[in-house]
């Protein structure tokens, strides 16, 4: 049976400090965590699985320092909101965004000796909640190891996405490159309804051109040409995707 059900750590701040303690219990918050578990095991393993949570309001993100438990734990968890990931190499920019359902540890730096100098950036571009998946809520759900195989899988998909986004980028015409990504995204984020696919992330044209390795005068005109097409529709809620997506896109994933 699983360690004995202890308080959370407390979560932090954007800034890496002391914030108010909020709690939750993930697999209510994150139900696909618990799909490998019966129903039994599900409720018995819901009452161990109770994590802090932290809050980010959009802006700078500096994770700072987390507490050691923190840091020898799976990592954290992002339930809502949208994240931005930024590696600069001289005067060249990548981009990585991340939602729902996205597993990150922004303490971990394998560049830390690197012979291609970088730096590194956070940028909430959403308010986001993450749960705190430390080193006790490792121990406390031990019992059940179909959830430590989802977070895998969770970790395994986010590289994969990445590798898509890529192929993507590669992409020779920037219209091509916007048209994919936001079916791209649509495939991770979106829902279908009765006028097109709803992508509900609001995504400034920097953003995109971030994201597609382009200008942002070149975005725009993309933009519109998407537009004029009846492709693409900005909404107050997002990115309307309509017809079928690139036929690219299937060769790419």
């Amino acid at each position: 049976m699983p360690g004995r059900s202890t308080a959370p750590a407390a979560p932090t701040n954007a800034r890496g400090e002391p914030g108010a303690v909020r709690y939750a219990r993930v697999l209510e918050e994150d139900p696909g965590l618990g799909d490998g578990l019966d129903s039994g095991e599900l409720a018995t393993a819901n009452e161990f699985a109770r994590v802090a949570v932290t809050e980010l309001g959009a802006g700078v993100w500096e994770p700072g320092s987390w507490a050691a438990s923190v840091r020898g734990g799976y990592g954290l968890l992002l339930l809502d909101g949208l994240l931005m990931r930024r590696v600069r190499i001289g005067d060249r920019v990548g981009v990585e965004l991340l939602s729902t359902g996205d597993l990150l540890r922004p303490w971990q730096r394998e560049d830390a000796v690197s012979s291609v100098p970088r730096q590194l950036g956070w940028q909430v571009l959403e308010p986001c909640r993450l749960a705190v998946l430390d080193l006790e809520f490792a121990r406390r759900i031990s019992a059940f190891p179909q959830i430590p195989a989802a977070l895998i899988a969770r970790a395994t998909g986010r590289s994969r996405h990445f590798a898509v986004n890529m192929a993507i980028v590669q992409q020779p015409r920037v219209e091509t490159r916007l048209h994919m990504l936001l079916w791209h995204l649509a495939d991770r984020w979106g829902t279908v309804g009765p006028g097109g696919v709803l992508l509900p992330v609001k995504l400034t044209q920097s953003v995109l051109a971030a994201l597609v390795a382009a200008q942002r005068p070149t975005v725009s005109a993309a933009l519109r040409t998407l537009a004029q097409d009846g492709r693409v529709t900005r909404t107050s809620r997002g990115w309307l995707l309509h017809g079928a997506p690139p036929g690219e896109l299937q060769s790419a994933v």
